[in-house]
């Protein structure tokens, strides 16, 4: 008897003529997930990925490992046997002693419509036999448990839990683009999305290290590393811009201090942006959650860069941002207090209402390319890679 894990997706059944590619991207993620977990092949069929398991062993592994891959609707370790009903009969009863249930339910699915016996029949056989099997009751509507069939041309394949997935599109279809990764709770989830929107993410850090501590740095190296979990091999830069900072303080007042920083920081991640060849740049930014991202100061970020800036929490509240967090693992480490480059000079009452020609005027004072290309000289890359980092660069 076989153990297959088979995977069906939602969006990619929709792609008409480049579903084979967006399956192809969705096989080869899959083959890396995997690794070395007792996976032995991983093969394509007409709508669904499958997964042959060396062992049942593997299951739990196999189960989180699939569960964060991008692309993956629903997914079931599934049993296969020779498409009789005897044989799926003298498998049975050693596949439900693996399951404690006082009543279950049989859903047949005969796929190969040259099959014989018709699925309601399938589901009265089979459901005498576990009746008279176990004692069991069946039950229609609220089952404890559910025993699932599918008929296929060569075998009958026999699963009883479905695994839902976050869904999405296959990392890696949809492009690169850089994110802004700041250590809180925002970034990450923001960064998380474009993932599950099937792009390849590179991760850009500023902070203020020595003039503060560097708790941001290694928070921020954690939720990388974390992250990677969903890509599977990533780049963070880590960009100095504690002497953009203090060229700023001496010649901006402070209201406009936290806009001048974002506008650096915009400026230097779409320079490493171009150079990887990456099509957009991410925030965790969300509309109005705190001064800096009022629609007018947003507008005054947005006017240094030439890259879409894409923002996927916009829409979101913080409550929102938080169950998404923690969902994915990354909230536990972005509540741990740390000294963040924006955290430097605050000031008490930071503009609102900001407009470009007020901050334009304030930076020409400022020698913009100067500090941008310091900034990008002293830049350090850190490689990770599902489990474990490669590389310090």
């Amino acid at each position: 008897m076989k153990i297959h894990v088979i995977v069906k997706t939602h969006e990619l059944a929709l792609k008409g003529k480049n579903r084979p590619w967006f399956m192809r991207r969705l096989v080869d993620n899959l083959k890396v997930a995997t690794r070395g977990t007792g996976v032995e092949r991983v093969w394509q069929g007409q709508m669904l990925v499958g997964l042959t398991l060396a062992d049942e062993a593997a299951w739990p592994e196999v189960r989180e490992r699939v569960r964060d891959c991008f692309g993956v609707a629903k997914f079931f370790k599934s049993y296969a046997v020779p498409p009789d009903l005897e044989t799926v009969k003298s498998v049975l009863p050693s596949l439900l002693e693996k399951h404690s249930f006082n009543s279950f339910r049989i859903t047949a699915n005969r796929a190969d419509k040259r099959f014989p016996i018709k699925s309601e029949d399938i589901n009265r056989d089979l459901g005498a036999f576990v009746k008279d099997l176990t004692g069991a009751k069946v039950d229609l509507k609220h089952p404890d448990l559910q025993i699932f069939l599918d008929v296929l041309p060569k075998e009958i394949i026999l699963y009883f839990e479905e695994v839902r997935g976050y869904g999405g599109l296959p990392v890696g279809v949809s492009g690169r683009v850089a994110a802004m990764l700041s250590g809180g709770i925002d970034s990450p989830v923001a960064a998380w999305q474009l993932m599950k929107r099937g792009c390849r993410v590179d991760f850009v850090h500023f902070h203020s290290y020595p003039l503060v501590d560097m708790s941001s740095i290694e928070k921020t190296i954690d939720l990388a590393q974390h992250l990677t979990r969903y890509q599977y091999d990533s780049r963070l830069f880590l960009v100095p811009l504690g002497d953009i900072q203090k060229q700023i303080i001496l010649s901006t007042p402070p209201a406009y201090r936290i806009l001048m920083y974002r506008r650096f920081m915009v400026r230097i991640t779409e320079a490493l942006a171009r150079e990887r060849r990456a099509k957009a740049i991410v925030t965790g930014e969300s509309c109005g959650q705190v001064s800096s991202q009022t629609l007018d100061n947003i507008a005054v970020i947005d006017a240094v860069a030439t890259l879409p800036i894409l923002r996927p929490l916009v829409g979101y509240n913080k409550e929102e941002i938080i169950n998404v967090a923690r969902s994915i693992g990354t909230y536990a480490t972005s509540i741990l207090p740390d000294q963040d480059c924006c955290s430097l000079f605050v000031p008490k009452h930071p503009e609102t209402r900001a407009r470009v020609e007020t901050v334009s005027r304030l930076e020409s004072v400022l020698p913009v390319d100067e500090l941008v290309q310091q900034a990008l000289g002293n830049v350090t890359v850190k490689k990770f890679s599902s489990p474990e980092p490669i590389a310090a660069g």
